[in-house]
């Protein structure tokens, strides 16, 4: 099962995940503590958290990464290596100023290097989507998912670490932009998709075919809505989580802080991997079928937590479950959203499945948490996150026939 990470498609995978989570912390929480240690104003600090706008956005202008290609290294890795050149340069101007004197400037960047990094992020799924084989998609969404989170790290707990103790913050920031700018040599040696989709033959197209192509498909609403519900009640747990293992749990920051970053971090890397083997044996639907279940009746562990006395084992165990299964269910359901895709338009698509992805968490989960809490208390609001995760368990057996039918094309 393991092999399929062998493969020369999967491998290059985890340098261009990495490439794509290194931006996000130094635009966000590593720069917000840049400011904060630079003395900027609360309000200010406030401000800066719009800088990543640019990444619920894309959609926008993925039509233009699916329509035109600059003339070298193919359709989608020219994206990639030329968005990774610029944003080395760009993260490694960023260390040129500082917060307390230029927070304009550095704002401006910040926002330039999010737009890049988005461009990056829809050229790279596109990329992904287009190059693995049927067999290798979870496979290749772990690898990503253990990347992004490798570099996720290196950005955020690595650089406030170099930054305190060794380098400063500049310096930092010129480390940080060269390893992006060294991440341009596994795109040039990823290799090409056996089969390279001919781009769109007009911007029009290439805005509205990917929408016409995708809605006459058999049962599309249909499948719109299970990539809403499918991790729901994932998200709805994962909500308040800490918030409830510090207050409702009555952990200590250390206990939650040490557990989240070492069982969760790692159970959720395993998970992903797991994920991607077991797929390749599985398949999609029996994967999304046996992953949801288990992501749904792990957010079980929380509601022991919730009645029970705490001790940081338990919290341990339930956070490495929860991550665990979290994860596999996160490989999975990148590969769906992989196998959903018409390479011609898969930069689009893609980006507004993602988007899509991210409605529950947004706008249900978030929202509606914090009510539900109040009025029903931790431990039944626990369990209503398993049932909140069952209609899109049913709805996935309901559209069994589709999702196998991923499973014959390429």
């Amino acid at each position: 099962m393991t092999r399929v990470y062998a493969s020369p498609r999967v491998i290059p995978l985890l340098v261009l995940g990495f490439a794509s989570g290194l931006p996000l912390a130094l635009t966000g929480g590593t720069l917000q503590a840049w400011a904060t240690l630079s003395g900027v104003s609360l309000q200010n600090i406030g401000f800066l958290t719009l800088i990543g706008t640019a990444y619920t956005l894309k959609f926008l202008w993925a039509p233009l990464v699916d329509r035109y290609a600059p003339p070298v290294l193919g359709r989608r890795r020219s994206w990639i290596f030329f968005t990774q050149l610029l944003l080395g340069a760009v993260i490694a101007a960023m260390g040129l100023y500082s917060p307390s004197d230029n927070l304009m400037i550095l704002a401006l960047l910040a926002v330039i290097v999010a737009f890049l990094s988005a461009t990056q992020d829809i050229a790279f799924d596109a990329y992904s989507t287009d190059v693995l084989r049927k067999e290798e998609r979870a496979a290749g969404a772990a690898v990503k998912v253990l990347g992004y989170r490798v570099a996720m790290i290196v950005s955020g707990g690595l650089a406030l670490v170099l930054a305190d103790r060794w380098l400063g913050w500049g310096n930092t920031y010129f480390v940080m932009g060269a390893l992006m700018a060294l991440c341009a040599v596994a795109t040039v040696l990823a290799p090409e998709p056996e089969v390279v989709a001919r781009a769109p033959r007009s911007l029009a197209i290439a805005v509205v075919e990917p929408l016409l192509e995708f809605f006459k498909r058999p049962g599309a609403l249909s499948i719109l809505l299970l990539i809403v519900l499918y991790k729901l009640g994932d998200a709805f747990a994962g909500a308040l989580s800490t918030t409830f293992l510090l207050r409702g749990a009555g952990f200590t920051g250390t206990e939650v802080g040490a557990v989240n970053k070492v069982f969760g971090l790692a159970a959720t890397i395993i998970g992903a991997l797991a994920g991607g083997a077991f797929m390749s044996r599985l398949g999609l639907y029996r994967s999304l079928m046996l992953f949801g279940l288990l992501q749904a009746v792990s957010n079980f562990g929380y509601w022991v937590l919730a009645v029970t006395p705490p001790h940081v084992y338990s919290m341990a165990l339930v956070v490495g479950v929860e991550n665990l299964c979290g994860g596999l269910g996160t490989a999975a359901f990148v590969a769906l959203l992989m196998a959903l895709c018409k390479h011609e338009f898969s930069a689009t698509q893609f980006a507004l499945l993602s988007a899509l992805s991210a409605v529950g968490r947004t706008y249900l989960a978030g929202p509606l948490t914090p009510p539900l809490v109040e009025s029903i208390g931790w431990p039944g609001f626990f369990v209503i996150t398993v049932l909140i995760a069952v209609p899109g368990l049913i709805l996935l057996r309901m559209r069994r026939a589709e999702i196998d039918g991923l499973e014959t094309a390429r």
